[in-house]
């Protein structure tokens, strides 16, 4: 069952914890660890960090709607120098993801990444759940399901059928439980391993008109579409819905994967649709091996195949390019083998003028960075199901210790790319 926000995080006594010198001093640690590393984000803004090639994005998932590690992601992402948290276009959370934001600057002075919510056009990976009835599942199943989720978004147990109870009868059991609506991202690890073939993919699309509202509110910057990239007049109808709504934003990102030689054309024509209303930067994510970056180091080739090929092309779109689909703490690493991290390039816009909307200065990165999704929930999960196991729910700057240990791995990923 869904958490309420509103009522997640305002019921917890706190004073307990700001009472316990232990505690103060751990919190302390999180200060001077943030101030010792120096992070160059703290400091200089969103846009910057495009142009110098050193720009990070948190993804949360389009899909992932766990307002408490949602939150507490947040914290941990912000002090870690983040530049962008990307999160499913549902109001309560944003909330939760601002919360988060807003408590991190309480503990340390730094300035605000910016709040993007995502969009599909169409079916999309990211825009999906597992769904499966866990009373037709066989009771001596070894649930796979369960050992393979990546989000914990799998939870089964022995009880009795609704028939069963109604009759009063508990002889034999079934299993109960099943797939976590809110924490399911749609990774789809879990379809092929199920040995009776019962999970099924559910697939939905973002209503536009509560898009457009939602983007609307003070708290969000920037606005990302999936998309194919095969469909342009499902994109086209999708951003004419978006109507005046876009003139609230800093930043149009737009998702897609490699779809080989019609790749650009594609690109060109989705900008062409944006141009005319387009008043904001626009970054293209590139998007290789989608939900991956978890699995190891080779997941994230893929993304950056796609970065060496967009490079070398001259006749692209504006935009900042980004790398996202399989991205981990080894992409870095392989930008540089490939010459293209921080690696600049020089723009002439004298004559164009659609470079003068996404490209402030004719020098820029050629990539402008990278996002992190499912890696970087990993490292950081583990600490948060540590927290719950022993805490329950929390918000993690009450126990100190635990962000302390969370913000450590945060910065070992985002640090890569901000040296």
């Amino acid at each position: 069952m869904a958490l309420s926000f509103s009522c997640s995080f305002t019921s917890f006594p706190r004073h307990q914890v700001r009472a316990n010198p232990k505690s103060n001093k751990c919190l302390d640690n999180v200060r001077s660890l943030v101030r010792t590393v120096a992070i160059p984000s703290v400091t200089s803004s969103p846009l910057e960090s495009l142009q110098k090639g050193n720009w990070v994005k948190l993804i949360c998932g389009a899909s992932f709607e766990d307002v408490v590690d949602i939150r507490n992601l947040s914290l941990v992402y912000t002090l870690a120098g983040v530049d962008c948290i990307d999160c499913a276009a549902d109001e309560a959370v944003v909330s939760a993801v601002n919360d988060g934001i807003e408590a991190a600057k309480e503990i340390v002075g730094l300035r605000r990444p910016w709040v993007m919510v995502s969009v599909n056009d169409d079916e999309d990976l990211h825009f999906r759940k597992a769904e499966f009835d866990p009373e037709d599942c066989p009771l001596d199943c070894s649930r796979p399901c369960e050992v393979v989720c990546p989000a914990s978004a799998i939870a089964l147990k022995e009880g009795n059928s609704s028939a069963e109870v109604s009759l009063g009868n508990s002889t034999s059991g079934v299993l109960k439980g099943g797939v976590i609506t809110e924490r399911c991202y749609g990774c789809g690890r879990c379809f092929p391993v199920c040995p009776y073939d019962k999970i099924r993919a559910v697939a939905y699309k973002r209503d536009t008109t509560a898009t457009a509202e939602l983007i609307t509110r003070n708290d969000v910057d920037a606005l990302e579409i999936h998309t194919s990239g095969r469909q342009t007049s499902l994109f086209k109808e999708l951003w004419d819905g978006l109507g005046d709504s876009i003139s609230y934003l800093r930043l149009v990102a737009v998702s897609l994967p490699n779809t080989g030689d019609s790749t650009i054309s594609s690109m060109n024509t989705m900008y062409s649709i944006m141009q005319p209303k387009l008043r904001c930067f626009n970054l293209w994510q590139l998007d290789g091996r989608p939900m991956s970056g978890d699995i190891g180091r080779g997941a994230t080739r893929e993304s950056i195949a796609f970065a060496v090929q967009l490079a070398a092309v001259k006749d692209k779109p504006p935009g900042f390019l980004q790398l996202a689909g399989g991205t981990n703490v080894h992409t870095v690493d392989g930008l540089k083998k490939m010459g293209l991290f921080r690696m600049t390039s020089i723009t002439n816009n004298s004559n164009d003028e659609r470079m003068t909307a996404t490209s402030p200065s004719s020098l820029h990165a050629l990539v402008g960075g990278i996002a992190y999704g499912g890696y970087a929930r990993k490292i950081v999960g583990r600490v948060l199901r540590s927290l719950q196991s022993q805490h329950g729910v929390a918000r993690i700057e009450d126990y100190p210790d635990h962000l302390l240990e969370a913000l450590r791995e945060a910065l070992a990923l985002v640090g890569t790319a901000k040296c």
